[in-house]
């Protein structure tokens, strides 16, 4: 399906040539007359883009643009606002309104066309994060949404890529009252220093003497460390060319020269917080993805990831011939610590008995909750000595020294059983691995607790 571009505009004829221009694109278009209106189709998810005219009765575009940016189901839309006001004032005012760019009447087919092109892109690249930010939202987690549309923009990290001693100080300053600033006026220099110096955001001037900072720009767009930054160009006049191609490959908003402070300030701003949205949604997926594979209790990772690796090792370690262990670990008498010192007690006791166990797992093996107070341990590349081996020293740690509950007010003797098995040829698949450890689990239990059997090879 093409892209939605959402025309807002309350005059017939201006819906009538954008929505002409559109089409013959191939742009899906859908249009509202009023503020409203339009507000109700975006919070429908009817668009993916707003080309929003300023002058209309009733709610004008910029009370629109507010709305949409600081509900967090719509504030991820871009919003181009299309007017006849030209003055740096009518830009300042869209722009601390949320608006991700301007057009003005009479609008340039080819500005036109590259600004929705270029914003699409950039809202393609969140589209996937948002729609797994909305799944951990649904499910009770913390909502990503809200926390990234609350972003100020202040506070950032910013390089500022310029040669001009004029120009330095002037943006320089403006930044610098809510922003971190680095200056670099060598772009080989710059070009080293971004990816070390974690920053938000770029402003790189084109006209750097003796270098192209279009040709900057690229490189920083190709490197993976800065590929995610926004970048801000600045330019002359009878730079369009030039620009053009820059929001063609993702530089993400320019300013011409002379540079308005306040219009400075105001992208810089926006670009900032659109940017830090798309990490509060990475992080967010990542953190859900973590959860998803991890046990909360004990930080190891759950049944879940256990099922779903321990098939790979299986089969690896079968199609090489290769050993491979498995160590399925209990607690004793676990229930008579909960009955008598709580639950919470024995919270303690498997927290620190997973961080025990843990300090004998190499990157290569999976150690993961199994159920209730057992851990399951698979051990790549080991056979049944060694595996027993491995066991006991667990064993001789587990029983080595009490376990602190309560704050550390109290300690608790605690020991483990453990059950071994290996790999045979004759196995179909790792249940039969995990079945056999069980057994043997089963009659460390009941041969008096405290120690480690192992089935036979």
């Amino acid at each position: 399906m093409s892209a939605r571009v959402l025309v807002v505009d309350d005059l017939h004829h201006n819906v009538r040539l954008l929505e002409t221009k559109l089409s013959l694109e191939y742009f899906d278009v859908s249009v509202a007359m009023n503020g409203p209106d339009a507000l109700a189709i975006c919070e429908k998810g009817g668009c993916d883009l707003v080309l929003l005219d300023v002058m209309m009765p009733g709610m004008d575009g910029f009370e629109v643009c507010r709305r949409l940016k600081s509900n967090p189901d719509t504030a991820h839309l871009p919003v181009v606002i299309v007017t006849a006001l030209d003055q740096p004032a009518d830009r300042l005012r869209g722009l601390e309104a949320g608006a991700d760019d301007f057009l003005t009447k009479p609008i340039d087919d080819t500005a036109l066309m590259t600004r929705v092109r270029s914003l699409l892109r950039l809202k393609a690249v969140t589209d996937e994060l948002r729609s797994r930010a909305l799944a951990v939202r649904e499910i009770g987690g913390t909502d990503p949404l809200a926390l990234a549309a609350a972003d100020t923009g202040d506070g950032a990290r910013i390089l500022l890529v310029e040669d001009r001693p004029s120009a330095i100080d002037r943006i320089g300053t403006a930044l610098a009252r809510k922003h971190d600033v680095t200056v670099e006026t060598d772009p080989q220099q710059a070009l080293v220093k971004a990816p070390e110096g974690a920053f938000d955001l770029a402003v790189v001037s084109l006209d750097l003497e003796g270098h192209d900072g279009l040709r900057l720009c690229s490189q920083l767009r190709s490197v993976e460390r800065t590929r995610n930054m926004a970048l801000i160009m600045i330019g002359e006049a009878h730079d369009k060319a030039r620009i053009t191609r820059g929001l063609d490959f993702g530089v993400n908003d320019y300013l011409l020269r002379p540079v308005d402070r306040n219009e400075l300030v105001a992208r810089v701003r926006t670009q900032v917080r659109r940017r830090r949205f798309s990490e509060t949604l990475r992080r967010a997926l990542q953190t859900s993805m973590e959860l998803a594979i991890t046990d909360e209790l004990t930080g190891l990772h759950n049944r879940r990831y256990l099922d779903r690796n321990m098939g790979p090792i299986f089969y690896e370690a079968a199609r090489h011939q290769k050993g491979l262990a498995c160590l399925l670990l209990d607690i004793d008498r676990f229930k008579s610590i909960n009955d008598t010192y709580g639950h919470e007690a024995g919270d303690e006791v498997l927290r620190a008995f997973a961080e025990r166990v843990r300090q004998y797992v190499r990157p290569v093996d999976i150690l993961a909750r199994y159920g209730g107070e057992e851990i399951v341990m698979v051990v790549p590349g080991v056979e049944l000595p060694d595996a027993r081996a491995i066991a006991e020293r667990i064993r001789e740690r587990i029983e080595a020294s009490p376990f602190p509950v309560r704050g550390g007010t109290q300690d608790i003797d605690v020991t483990v059983s453990v059950g071994v098995s290996v790999r045979r040829a004759t196995d179909t698949g790792p249940a039969d691995i995990i079945k056999r450890a069980d057994d043997a689990l089963y009659r460390a239990k009941s041969s008096g607790r405290n120690r480690v059997e192992a089935a036979a090879a």
